[in-house]
């Protein structure tokens, strides 16, 4: 398993939006609407096989309102 997070811009007013429906995708696990430099940030969950480029593009960036993403990468957990 692959976990990944994406920061994501929207177009002004459209963060709630994109939030709805960015949280129903296969994959993501948890939406959030942070301060700062990006409007939202998802957690996602992938499969040790699924390309995160791929998915990234095909099932976020497509998304009607997102003007922007940022992909971070994880190696591993802390609990």
């Amino acid at each position: 398993m692959q976990t990944i997070f994406v920061q994501l811009k929207c177009e002004l007013g459209r963060a709630y939006d994109v939030a709805a429906v960015l949280a129903e995708q296969d994959g993501v696990s948890e939406v959030y609407s942070v301060s700062g430099q990006y409007d939202l940030l998802a957690k996602c969950y992938l499969g040790d096989d699924q390309d995160i480029g791929h998915f990234v593009a095909a099932s976020i960036q497509r998304l009607d309102g997102v003007r922007d993403t940022y992909t971070i990468i994880t190696f591993n957990a802390f609990t």
